[in-house]
């Protein structure tokens, strides 16, 4: 070894050192409406036990991971279901699975990224060696979670790995995973629209790509959550003549309607139908795509909770042949489901209906690294936009608590998180 690899190797380590013995804050679930920043440990190439880890995972050995110093790590809608009380996420999980960060320690099996690189993390963890992740179904990898295909960060019944909302955070499979940026700076000149590549703006994507949208559609966006938006902004991107969105709160339809978009607002009309004939002159689009989930709402000012109201209203307005792309988020447990069928997944589902009209569904978790090489060169290019789009608001980790508690109150923000101060906030 020369003198200057010697000479970087232990720069490294007490950086490392340093790092470790600067704590690990994150942001933890507490119980139902309620968030706490905590430390939470430094973490290592080891998935320990913990809130949420599955038995079966206690103790995986990941030398083929690495530690990442958190650049950015946003809060996402998904994450508001815990928050709610509406899944069965126990107290104390670090959350978050948006994440974007610095590689700052890598594991002896690691090839390909080094200290220093600048990465996205895609949300689903995944493997690169099973069947699924060999045909591109990262989403529903088959052995990072000993219940069921798929895995997640910070996320219950995903298998316990721990959340990104936190100063630091351990990545497995870095080589087959992370995408890595060609350039720092200019990544950190673009940070805000790049953090939105671990998942946000691929799933949105994905809910307008496998929904059909090409040149010419006309497209229903049920939603204007951040994911709705970015679901809109990706449909104008693949060439849509007509970008609808429909939601209940006028600040995000005002949202929508500043990158171009037109809008309904579901509050105070029971008939998209007819919303939609107004705008296009005939009551159906060519596609829809599903952002609410199982926390839907029927439509009027007098309908409260109804989790299938989204999938029925878009079956009801998209043309026979149609596809409905639905990266919404539905569960097989939600206690606070308002019947009984609700709370194990079984919903009122206008199956007949969708059969009638030969619809095509598509459903799951988006396989983020499917397209999160070509929306990073489209942000890079400038050609997409999608920071402005979903309104990026960048926040400190002691701010995430109270972050939690306006985006749930329907403010039209895609709050980012800068746990180390890292991020020109332009």
């Amino acid at each position: 070894m020369s003198g200057n690899s010697q000479a970087v190797d232990n720069l490294v380590e007490k950086r490392v050192a340093e790092y470790k013995a600067s704590g690990n804050r994150a942001v933890v679930y507490k119980e139902p409406g309620k968030v706490a920043v905590e430390d939470i440990g430094y973490p290592d190439l080891v998935l320990r036990d913990g809130p949420g880890v599955n038995p079966l995972n206690v103790g995986r050995k990941c030398e083929h991971g690495v530690i990442l110093k958190v650049v950015a790590t946003n809060i996402c809608g998904s994450d508001q279901h815990m928050v709610r009380g509406r899944t069965t996420a126990p107290s104390g999980l670090a959350l978050g699975h948006e994440i974007t960060g610095e590689v700052i320690e890598v594991g002896r099996d690691v090839e390909y990224m080094k200290v220093g690189d600048l990465v996205s993390v895609p949300f689903n963890i995944a493997c690169g060696r099973c069947r699924n992740c060999k045909e591109q179904d990262t989403h529903i990898c088959d052995n990072v979670n000993p219940d069921r295909p798929g895995s997640a960060y910070g996320y219950v019944d995903m298998g316990g790995w721990v959340g990104g909302q936190s100063e630091y955070v351990m990545v497995p499979y870095a080589d087959f995973q992370l995408l890595k940026f060609p350039d720092k700076d200019q990544a950190m000149d673009k940070i805000l629209d790049l953090a939105m590549l671990s998942d946000i703006f691929p799933t949105g994507f994905h809910g307008a790509y496998s929904a059909g949208v090409k040149i010419g559609s006309t497209v229903y966006i049920a939603g204007a959550g951040p994911v709705g938006l970015a679901a809109a902004h990706s449909a104008q991107l693949l060439g849509a003549s007509c970008v609808i969105v429909g939601d209940m709160i006028e600040e995000r339809l005002a949202q929508a309607r500043s990158f171009g978009c037109e809008t309904i607002n579901l509050s105070l009309h029971d008939d998209i139908g007819e919303q939609i004939a107004q705008i296009l002159g005939t009551p159906e689009v060519d596609c829809a795509v599903d952002c609410v989930g199982f926390e839907a709402h029927g439509n009027g000012p007098d309908h409260g909770e109804a989790p299938a109201a989204v999938l029925n209203s878009i079956m009801e307005i998209t043309r026979a042949g149609g596809k409905l792309g639905i990266p919404g988020l539905y569960v097989t447990g939600d206690p606070g489901a308002v019947d009984a069928d609700a709370k194990i997944g079984t919903l009122k589902i206008r199956m007949g209906l969708g059969w009638a009209k030969a619809h095509h569904f598509v459903t799951g978790q988006t396989p983020v690294m499917k397209y999160h090489d070509f929306l990073m060169k489209s942000i890079l290019s400038g050609k997409a936009q999608i920071a402005k789009a979903v309104n990026a608001t960048l926040i400190s980790m002691d701010e995430a608590p109270n972050g939690y508690e306006v985006f749930d109150k329907g403010a039209a923000k895609k709050f980012v998180i800068d746990p180390h101060g890292m991020i020109k906030n332009k």
